[in-house]
């Protein structure tokens, strides 16, 4: 087996999960106290994970704004999620927002000079050809 399997199995399961429990946690509080609250417990985990790996951050000046701003442009995605999974259906705001690699593969074939073979276009068309089924 490979050994990536496991763990992208793993974030399948916790990314599933992740963007079911705001639907439930919205219904209760609004989203910006659910974003906050899922922020901090992002934090928390964060804390644990990096104190038992002893961890020591590295220092470059060009890496360090590249990843605050990896973890802003997360956050406000996380903000926009917020509100449109309070205010839709979890069914189609989940698979919608899932379909975000669409972006990254072509911004990194676009800008990054990555290679995207034709059965791969192809894959991209229908998952374009998906959501415009499922938001119909």
């Amino acid at each position: 087996m490979q050994t990536w399997y496991l763990p992208a199995f793993l974030a399948f399961v916790f990314w599933g999960l992740w963007a079911l429990f705001p639907k439930i946690t919205t219904r209760l509080i609004e989203p910006r106290s659910a974003l906050f609250f899922q922020a901090l417990g992002a934090f928390c985990v964060a804390l644990v994970v990096l104190a038992t790996l002893n961890f020591r951050p590295q220092w470059d000046a060009r890496a360090v704004p590249l990843a605050l701003l990896t973890g802003a442009l997360g956050m406000i995605g996380g903000i926009a999620y917020m509100f449109a999974i309070a205010r839709g259906p979890a069914m189609l705001v989940s698979v919608l927002t899932a379909l975000y690699p669409l972006l990254t593969v072509v911004l990194a074939w676009a800008f990054m000079g990555e290679t995207v073979s034709l059965r791969q276009w192809a894959g991209i068309m229908l998952a374009l050809f998906a959501m415009v089924l499922l938001a119909g």
